[in-house]
């Protein structure tokens, strides 16, 4: 690509040869699978970072009542799919939470322990369980994983429903 560059003087202006970098754009593709079991948890998964967010359900919630206590698992333990990761007492009864897929807690939201409302008011959100990665990434969950092996972690999520399927499992029961 060639310009013209004007000069003050009444002499001509050169050509000047102008290189142009390619613009290459950065694309960034990241995948958050979230999925539900039947046991009322649900699992929000980010396949870059490869870290998994857990919870109950606002479902589970409902039919437990007023949660007054949380037991979440402590950082650095490692969970097995299906296997009980905590549990959530209520008014009503009282539940184990299940790991939606296995690998290492790396964090949890202690302020659920300190305030186990938070369940209640915002499960999916400030009240959620944790991270399935095995790896606990934010403050706001109650447990953070970090999957030990990314393939069998999406083998588990497979075996999980998606939202709609959780959704028709929930009407189905009522």
């Amino acid at each position: 690509m060639f310009r013209l560059v004007c000069s003050s003087s009444l002499r001509a202006a050169p050509l000047v040869r102008t290189r142009v970098a390619p613009r290459t754009a950065l694309f960034v593709r990241t995948v958050v699978t979230k999925r539900f079991t039947k046991e009322h948890e649900w699992v929000s998964y980010d396949s870059d970072t490869k870290i998994g967010t857990v919870s109950i359900t606002d479902h589970a919630q409902q039919q437990l009542g007023d949660v007054v206590f949380v037991e979440l698992p402590s950082v650095g333990s490692v969970v097995e799919f299906e296997k009980p990761i905590g549990a959530v007492e209520s008014v009503k009864a009282a539940s184990d939470i299940n790991a939606p897929v296995s690998g290492e807690v790396k964090e949890i939201n202690a302020v659920v322990n300190e305030n186990p409302g938070l369940l209640n008011s915002s499960p999916e959100d400030e009240g959620n369980a944790g991270y399935a990665k095995s790896r606990c990434r934010t403050r706001q969950r109650q447990v953070v994983l970090q999957p030990q092996t990314p393939i069998l972690t999406f083998a588990q999520l497979d075996k999980l429903l998606t939202e709609e399927e959780y959704k028709a499992f929930c009407n189905k029961g009522e």
